[in-house]
């Protein structure tokens, strides 16, 4: 079909049929960001240090978590080897300039999706790795069994966060008096806590789950009110202008759910991978090199499932022993929202 007839079928509201592109237009188009992790052999991660769960380093020097595990996940696609990350501890006020001014890869922490830091800070989420929302954690002797009894709290809060903003909201809207206590670092939190210098600590569920974990003992003398107060879409975030690191960041994610969803794991594997379904088939390798769209190998999909996990395996690893539900963190099929979209 000529370009003008093409023009006019499209002017008539007829129906026309993609013009394949060429075939170099399907692997061209560089990426510094990946130029780099290959010069280097390794991804440079930045990630929470103290979140349990989620992204802890250990007294043995090691990270672990459902954010490293992503990390360790985009270097199996990239780099063939999950063990090739390189972690650098931000913290909430430095993470984000670390990213923009080209210190890290990726960032892979408890950082929320808004429209402020797409659309003006040059940053690009790549998917929504945890649905989280922001709550309370109060001690059980303070007596109060709902937020609304917090008029005139001494509520702890991270600044340069969102949370701090929804706080503040939340108290003004509900017409209740807030005396905010504003500590960066999550040990004096809990020190702060214990101390009774606040009266509740505000901040995403996930985070609260991680930080009465890191309670100890103590943990059961606190619980986790039932009001959420806002959304928080935490995801990987990457620098604009690499479109074609953003691509393996988010297909990665998006081969971790395909994977928990046809029920791959890294211990099955091996005997799926002459499954005849054509879905699993793409995913794994077997058939169409959608690999070099990428600019990775065929078999970048198996490199994650093989030394990493699914989603659910991860989630399984990490997050489920503290005893926090998946709720809205589960595949679509079980009610949930990860979703993925098809290889084909």
């Amino acid at each position: 079909m000529t370009r003008r007839l093409r023009i006019l079928a499209l002017l008539a509201g007829l129906a026309v049929p993609a013009l394949p592109p060429p075939a170099e237009a399907q692997t061209r188009g560089g990426s510094p960001t990946l130029d780099a992790i290959r010069a280097r052999g390794a991804l440079v991660c930045g990630t929470s240090p103290d979140l349990p769960g989620f992204a802890f380093l250990g007294e043995r020097g090691e990270f672990s978590g459902l954010y490293i595990d992503f990390c360790k996940a985009v270097a199996a696609a990239v780099l063939g080897d999950a063990a090739k990350v390189r972690y650098v501890p931000t913290t909430y006020a430095n993470r984000l300039t670390a990213l923009q001014a080209g210190e890290i890869d990726i960032l892979s922490s408890n950082t929320t999706w808004t429209m402020p830091r797409e659309a003006a800070l040059g940053l690009m989420f790549t998917g929504v790795l945890f649905y989280d929302g922001q709550g309370f954690l109060v001690s059980r002797k303070l007596g109060v069994a709902s937020a609304k009894q917090l008029d005139g709290a001494s509520v702890c809060v991270q600044p340069g966060t969102t949370t701090e903003k929804n706080l503040a909201d939340y108290f003004r809207a509900s017409g209740m008096r807030l005396n905010p206590v504003v500590i960066e670092s999550v040990e004096e939190i809990r020190n702060a806590l214990v101390a009774g210098r606040c009266d509740a600590f505000t901040v995403g569920t996930s985070t609260l789950a991680a930080f009465r974990e890191g309670l100890g003992d103590r943990k059961e003398d606190y619980i986790v009110l039932p009001e959420i107060i806002s959304k928080e879409p935490l995801g990987p975030v990457v620098r604009k202008g690499d479109e074609r690191f953003f691509d393996v960041v988010r297909w990665t994610q998006n081969a971790m759910i395909l994977a928990e969803e046809f029920g791959i794991t890294s211990g099955n594997l091996a005997s799926r991978m002459d499954d005849a379904q054509p879905d699993v088939q793409r995913l794994l390798g077997r058939s169409d090199d959608f690999g070099a769209m990428l600019g990775l190998n065929r078999q970048w999909a198996v490199d994650i499932i093989r030394q990493v996990g699914n989603l659910g395996e991860v989630w399984n690893r990490h997050v489920a022993p503290m005893g926090l539900p998946r709720g809205r963190n589960a595949l679509y099929t079980e009610g949930g929202l990860q979703y993925a979209p098809p290889i084909r």
